[in-house]
């Protein structure tokens, strides 16, 4: 983000490409409307709406090593220097993440609320190999990751809290 520029993080936002913008914002409405649920609505709702919450982050998770996968995919020349083993192994680490709690969960080793902060502070974590992909993602890449793992991991761990 440009600190000198009056309009700040909107401004940053606003230089995202139309369908990545829209669709990312849209890909928060799950994880939003499970913590609206959890937090307000019926009882009956409160555990899947949690149960639900976790299941999302661990996609979006996995859906952020896929796409660092692909980002790697498409540098072959940073791959001929040898210089992506980091990003092909930071692709695969969140979907073994999101397995081995979600598996941890579902035969009852851990609690559900581990689940959701781990996943949620996985998914804010993410954003450090988005930072460091900058000169191999496109220039708005962080601009549309920032806002997204910040919200999208805050609305996990709050599920956690509910």
């Amino acid at each position: 983000m440009d600190l000198g520029d009056r309009d700040g993080a909107g401004q940053q936002v606003r230089s995202v490409p139309h369908w990545p913008r829209l669709l990312g914002l849209a890909g928060l409405l799950p994880q939003l409307g499970a913590a609206v649920t959890a937090f307000f609505g019926p009882d009956d709702f409160y555990e899947p709406a949690r149960a639900l919450g976790a299941l999302y982050a661990a996609l979006i998770f996995t859906f952020l090593g896929g796409t660092w996968w692909g980002i790697a995919a498409a540098a072959p020349a940073a791959e001929r220097r040898g210089g992506l083993a980091w990003a092909w192994i930071a692709a695969v680490v969140p979907s073994l993440i999101a397995f081995s709690l979600l598996g941890a969960w579902t035969i009852g080793l851990i609690s559900l609320e581990p689940v959701l902060v781990m996943l949620g502070g996985g998914i804010l974590i993410a954003l450090g190999i988005d930072a460091r992909l900058g000169s191999l993602s496109p220039r708005w890449w962080l601009s549309l990751r920032a806002p997204l793992s910040i919200i999208l991991g805050a609305a996990t761990i709050a599920l956690a809290l509910a």
